[in-house]
């Protein structure tokens, strides 16, 4: 009996041994084309694989049996099929239909549909190359290849995009075809409120793409309240849930310490997929080249999206960062304000104490909802909220005037001293839209938009006194040529001086209305008409004082057309205007208001498409000037006089090229090229034709991305070249005096540079990747600067690596 149980269990074994089959196929798309990283499997098994470059894949010793297999890859929907294995040898096809929801996503996002929330801005439902204004956008492809963690670094990929000021590196405050500290938003509501647009931090990690809309956008936006609003603006936008499972995790190391864990989990949470969830958050801590500097943030994005029906989109996003850092005032100028002797301050030395902090909370809120009401109808609203609250305290080495005892235009020695400040800023948008497409009268075609929108925007600064242990109004007295001691000394204290507290508040209500009207199948024209009132009912801010509120409003035209001679070729021009109602109160020395700042933009250019709409190609020639600029009196000492000067006439004229997209298969490439003349005319305290401060006149930016198919499958390498062109540190000033302005001395040219990226990453497969990087390879030397109350050195080399997996 024993020996024929064992012959029965050999004869078992033998039959399980060779009861088993290879399993042998190849993945394809719907144009014949091998599909590479598919996933391959069979239902409720551990058997699975994925495809090879060339879209084959094998699965060994699988049982003999009837299996359901699976196959499925990003951007197409699943196939499956029932195969029965049974020792025959067949090669198992697979041909995945293309799903344009989950296409692949390019360097400006997918090929065939507007970015996400685009319309949030341009409030017209058409593509990017058919909008009127000039756009770019950048996807969160082109973040995660260039291993990008600031909108610095992400926006430099843009013409004519450039950083304006970092004050301290605390802050991104970004300028745009000459105008500084261009409004940043998030998800279409401005974070900062008052008009100097000093811009915030803000983390990638939960970023689906980044917008940018230059020029003068009164028709969409509203009134332009800000320093920089007639460059444009720049809108952040957060990811959004996803009706499918998905989902990534990473991990990033690199150079001075940086340790930065990153999260994406998406998919549906019914069977119905009719609710869905997104949440994306990172970690981020790391330490400087300079001593004593380290920074820390932790940043969540979580949203959800309901869809009661078909024609039905609720959606609810949140986004919190919480960032902490210590700001760097950089170094200083040695020469006097005509020349450029910035020191290159060792590394090892910090102006400030190594307590210096600055903190700041920004959360942003959204409701949108949307309905379709028929084919050609549609209803769009949205609540859109931001709150930023920041804390500093910090020291300021001071650099000249006011004080004697020191050479401090040419020496080494300076003042220190120590402040404290603290701002909250609130702002909400409630905009509502009726879109229109191709409805028909006559024999023409509209696109139209109808919208109101209602907006409150309030800051509030706290202001500190400094209570020093000595008769001295400073810390102490530093020489950046030796050591320098970065312990605060006991008994400094900040307390809070009501007295100079500072702040406005206004709230506008705008009607707007667009219409694309199609004449022929080859000839588009645009007619728009914004109505803004706008009240002001608090204002005090850098002597910009108000008794009362204020109202006032303006109209805004736009008109323009596009042009079709080719199916890909868009020649396009335009005039729109942009008003600020909320200087018409501004009153000069005799206590006569001053007027509504204006500016008018016309632009014109050509938009393309190329290889299948994988290629983008624009070319943008403006032109922009400014009306009835009202100018703060300051004395000498910069100190307020309580009235304004009507300036002059400001011009900004341009051309911007670029070029974004793949030009082979495995072949990606960004290049730009801005010019820009950027120049005071009439101008009442200005020198005609001098330039606004950090304005370049060249900026250049190229990167491209190779992905080897052959002999070394997986491997991608990637490179950046980025110029910005030489540009005043300060305005060259006839009688107007602000910090480091001195009267009829002209200011000296930061340098121009130029900075070198490379990346490189391998794809084990389908989910787990793995990328090393050099940013600023060359370790070039170059400073942003605002005026000369921080000079702040560009990031020297660093080195970083990114484990990344993806499910």
């Amino acid at each position: 009996m024993k020996n024929i149980l064992a012959l029965l269990l050999v004869i078992g074994c033998a039959y399980t041994t060779y009861s088993q089959a290879t399993l042998k196929g190849i993945v394809k798309n719907q144009s014949n084309e091998v599909i590479p990283f598919a996933n391959v499997y069979l239902d409720g098994t551990a058997f699975g694989t994925s495809t090879k470059e060339d879209g084959t894949f094998v699965i060994e010793n699988v049982p003999f049996a009837t299996y359901n297999m699976i196959a499925s890859a990003v951007g197409y929907y699943q196939n499956s099929q029932s195969i029965v294995v049974n020792g025959h040898e067949n090669t198992i096809v697979f041909t995945l239909e293309n799903n344009t929801q989950l296409e692949e996503v390019e360097l400006f996002g997918s090929r065939n549909r507007s970015a996400e929330k685009l319309e949030t801005l341009t409030r017209l439902p058409l593509a990017p190359n058919e909008q009127l204004q000039s756009i770019s956008i950048l996807s969160h492809t082109l973040i995660d290849k260039q291993n990008a963690l600031s909108l610095r670094d992400v926006t430099k990929n843009v013409a004519g995009v450039y950083t304006f000021a970092t004050y301290g590196n605390i802050r991104e405050s970004m300028s745009l075809r000459g105008y500084r500290g261009i409004p940043i938003l998030k998800n279409g509501v401005r974070i900062n409120s008052d008009f100097r647009g000093v811009g915030v931090i803000t983390d990638m990690a939960g970023v689906d793409n980044i917008q940018v809309l230059k020029g003068v956008s009164a028709i969409s936006q509203g009134l332009g309240g800000d320093l920089g609003s007639a460059g444009g603006v720049i809108n952040i936008v957060t990811k959004t849930p996803k009706f499918y499972d998905g989902g990534e995790v990473s991990f990033r190391t690199g150079s001075f310490g940086q340790v930065r864990p990153t999260f994406d989990f998406y998919g549906p949470l019914d069977k119905k997929q009719t609710v869905a969830f997104r949440v994306a958050g990172a970690y981020d801590s790391a330490d400087s080249y300079r001593s004593k500097v380290n920074s820390e943030r932790f940043y969540i994005n979580p949203s959800l999206a309901w869809k009661p029906n078909e024609k039905t989109n609720i959606i609810l996003e949140m986004d919190y960062t919480d960032a902490s850092v210590t700001p760097d005032q950089g170094t200083i100028n040695l020469g006097d304000y005509a020349t450029n002797d910035i020191y290159r301050l060792p590394n090892n030395n910090f102006l400030g104490f190594d307590s210096d902090r600055n903190n700041s909370i920004n959360t942003t809120y959204a409701v949108r909802f949307e309905r379709e009401i028929n084919d050609n109808l549609s209803l769009k609203a949205g609540l859109f909220s931001s709150n930023l609250e920041t804390y500093a305290e910090t020291s300021y080495v001071y650099q000249g005037g006011g004080r004697t005892g020191l050479d401090v235009l040419t020496g080494g020695q300076r003042y220190r001293e120590y402040y404290a400040g603290g701002r909250l800023d609130k702002n909400s948008v409630l905009q509502i839209d009726l879109l229109g497409k191709n409805i028909k009268t006559g024999t023409f075609k509209h696109t139209f938009q109808i919208g109101v929108d209602y907006r409150n925007t309030e800051f509030d600064n706290t202001a500190y006194t400094t209570t020093y242990p000595t008769d001295n109004p400073y810390v102490d007295i530093i020489d950046v040529l030796q050591p320098i001691n970065n312990v605060l000394p006991g008994g400094i204290s900040v307390a809070v001086n009501p007295d100079r507290a500072t702040g406005s508040k206004t709230k506008s209500y705008g009607f707007t209305i667009q219409d694309k009207i199609t004449l022929t199948a080859w000839a588009d024209v645009f007619l728009g008409l914004r109505y803004t009132s706008l009240e002001r009912t608090k204002g005090n801010f850098l002597g910009r004082s108000l008794a009362g509120s204020k109202r006032d409003d303006a109209f805004n035209p736009l008109l323009g057309f596009n042009i079709k001679p080719i199916k890909n070729i868009i020649v396009f021009g335009s005039y729109a205007s942009s008003s600020n109602p909320m200087t018409s109160f501004y009153r000069d020395i005799n206590g006569n208001e001053l007027g509504t700042e204006r500016w008018d933009q016309f632009e014109t250019g050509i938009k393309s498409t190329w290889l299948n709409n994988a290629l983008r190609f624009n070319v943008t020639y403006f032109s922009t000037s400014s009306k009835n600029l009202n100018l703060e009196a300051l004395d000498g000492n910069g100190t307020s006089l309580g009235y304004y000067l009507k300036g002059g006439e400001d011009t900004r004229n341009g051309i911007e090229i670029e070029l974004i997209g793949r030009v082979l298969p495995n072949l990606e490439i960004i290049a730009g090229y801005s010019y820009l003349d950027a120049k005071y005319k009439d101008h009442v305290s200005y020198y005609y034709n001098s330039s606004p401060l950090n304005t370049p006149k060249n900026t250049a930016n190229f990167w491209t991305r190779y992905r080897f198919k052959e002999s070394l499958k997986g491997l991608s390498l990637g490179a950046g070249v980025y110029y910005l062109g030489k540009r005043p540190h300060n305005v060259w000033s006839r009688d107007y005096t602000h910090t480091g302005v001195v009267p009829g001395v002209k200011p000296f040219d930061l340098k121009a540079y130029t900075t070198v990226n490379i990346q490189s990453s391998y794809q084990f497969n389908s989910k787990l990747s793995l990328d090393v990087f050099a940013n600023n390879v060359f370790n070039e030397v170059g400073y942003n600067a605002y005026r000369t109350v921080y000079l702040n050195r560009i990031s020297p080399a660093t080195f970083g690596t990114t484990l990344r997996y993806k499910f």
